[in-house]
């Protein structure tokens, strides 16, 4: 498309774009892009800078400058939006037409489409989400499997799934849209088309513009969120406080800040997640050359029961039930099997407990990742919940976590095994040939990886190394032996796969394997030289 204003999409074109990519909804990014990017910029550079500190040395407490706000018990966050006052049940995944509508129909209170870590951010993946989105709205939103000739459409007349768009971090850029010569954030960039296009469409059915935010990492991350609501409804005429936001707690920077971000938020709040597998993987990068204190087990091994990962989650649901917000627990990456019974009942009876935890610690509900868990996950809050829509009213405050229990990492039980590291090396490497594929959330080995998982994997692989980690049958851990079990591991998957293996695809997957995992110098994320092999 030729510039307007400043501002160029040099991605394709291809059908019914131009319903997406309109003149209006892209003046809307630009009015982001030029009132925003240059803060976000200074905040992710805050973000190196904390980094810079914790690597030499530095650690993570509450903020003295803040105190105030922690104290102070009269402020609470808005009142939740219209289908968002009861959400036992949530299910997740990428907004392609077959999810869509899946999800939708699965019989959850939420539906987190995202855009985020079940996605690969391909540009016809980007723009085409946004066409579902809106047509899911519409109700003419339609799928056929090419393959197996299967129709899908929306279930006529019932309650469907409240949609929640997840747009990427603040750290990804969306390189196919130009402003004044540079590329805008992801984050503006779905954010500004969604609401553009739906939020008008969702008022119209009683609820809201609702969103989910990822990897923030403080609350004046937060803050600028709240900024970006504000300006977005005034440009559109829609009443300041409209939207609704829930902030994952996937960092461990931003667990030292629960309170901040609510409170930044609280006008535009729906409470907060406890995203585990992100949350792991921030323990680890944040501390990845902190030595044996910081070095976590093998990523099988860790359990939501270990000290550092309770003190995680009884704070949150503590934290958003003192202000009025909702506590929203973690995926299980458990997957049922259609084919092999004893593989699906030991995965219920792991979602089961896990939801079990969950409800029994106060959460409001809780995500799935597969439309066969609904009703375990709902099944299991109903048990708690009844006929409330939530238990906002249980305060926990019995509750205290102190500094240390946040960053007591060493006290986490678990092997490193050779067993534990082939395991992280395989789901990468299948990952990462998927996510190069278009693909971003896919089912591994009955389990659920998306890009989160994946990070857990390859940061681990990359701390062991740096740190001299000796493995439980006494082997250190070197570049040397992980190339050697990168070979092999290829070898099993080329074999197992046969016809199917794409020999191309795989050479990327390696190529970018040893880039973030092998590299003296750590990748920040894997999905940002990931995202460089895109045209």
């Amino acid at each position: 498309m030729a510039a307007r204003d400043g501002l160029e999409v040099t991605g394709p074109l291809g059908d019914r774009y131009d319903e997406i990519l309109t003149p209006e909804a892209l003046d809307l990014v630009a009015v982001l892009h030029r009132e925003f990017g240059a803060r976000r910029k200074e905040l992710l550079k805050a973000r190196a800078e904390r980094q810079e500190r914790l690597s030499a040395g530095g650690t993570l407490d509450f903020l003295p400058d803040t105190a105030a706000v922690r104290a102070d018990d009269s402020w609470r966050v808005n009142e939740p939006g219209k289908g968002l006052e009861d959400r036992r049940v949530e299910i997740t995944g990428p907004t392609d037409r077959k999810m869509t509508i899946n999800a939708l129909n699965s019989g959850a209170k939420v539906w987190l489409a995202d855009f985020e870590d079940a996605n690969t951010p391909l540009w016809t993946n980007m723009i085409e989400g946004q066409l579902s989105l809106r047509d899911a709205l519409d109700r003419t939103i339609d799928f056929t499997d090419a393959k197996s000739g299967k129709s899908y459409a929306l279930k006529a007349d019932e309650e469907l799934a409240t949609i929640v768009v997840r747009p990427r971090g603040w750290h990804m850029e969306e390189k196919h849209v130009l402003v004044d010569g540079e590329p805008i954030s992801g984050s503006l960039f779905d954010f500004a088309l969604y609401f553009f296009h739906c939020a008008r469409r969702q008022l119209a059915k009683g609820k809201g513009p609702y969103f989910y935010l990822p990897k923030m990492e403080s609350h004046l991350e937060a803050r600028l969120w709240n900024d970006v609501f504000n300006l977005a409804q005034d440009e559109l005429e829609i009443p300041r406080g409209t939207i609704r936001a829930t902030v994952l707690i996937e960092t461990i920077p931003a667990a030292f800040e629960m309170e901040e971000i609510l409170y930044e938020l609280r006008d535009h709040s729906a409470g907060l997640n406890a995203g585990r597998w992100d949350y792991l993987f921030s323990v680890i990068k944040k501390f990845r050359d902190r030595g044996a204190d910081f070095v976590l087990p093998e990523r099988n091994a860790i359990t939501m029961t270990a000290p550092f990962m309770r003190a995680y989650t009884e704070l949150l649901v503590r934290t958003c039930h003192k202000r009025g917000a909702h506590a929203i627990g973690g995926m299980a990456a458990f997957i049922p099997s259609r084919k092999d019974a004893e593989v699906n009942k030991v995965a219920l009876e792991k979602v089961r407990a896990d939801k079990t935890r969950e409800s029994g610690d106060g959460f409001d509900g809780s995500w799935v990742a597969h439309p066969d868990l609904v009703p375990v996950c709902r099944e299991v809050f109903d048990g708690v919940l009844g006929d409330k829509p939530n238990q906002r009213d249980r305060l926990r405050e019995e509750v205290k976590v102190a500094a240390a229990d946040l960053l007591n990492i060493k006290a986490t039980p678990g092997d490193i095994t050779e067993a534990g590291l082939r395991g992280n090396v395989d789901v990468a490497l299948r990952y990462l040939a998927t996510w190069l594929d278009g693909a971003g959330a896919v089912a591994i080995h009955n389990l659920m990886e998306d890009a989160a998982t994946a990070e857990i994997s390859r940061s681990q692989v990359w701390q062991w190394i740096y740190n001299g980690v000796v493995t439980a049958e006494g082997q250190k851990i070197t570049k040397e032996w992980v190339e050697q079990i990168l070979d092999e591991e290829l070898a099993k998957i080329r074999t197992e796969l046969g016809d199917a293996f794409n020999e191309p695809r795989y050479n990327q997957a390696v190529a970018l394997f040893k880039e973030v995992t092998l590299a003296d110098e750590y990748s920040e994320f894997l999905t940002t030289p990931a995202y460089v092999r895109f045209p």
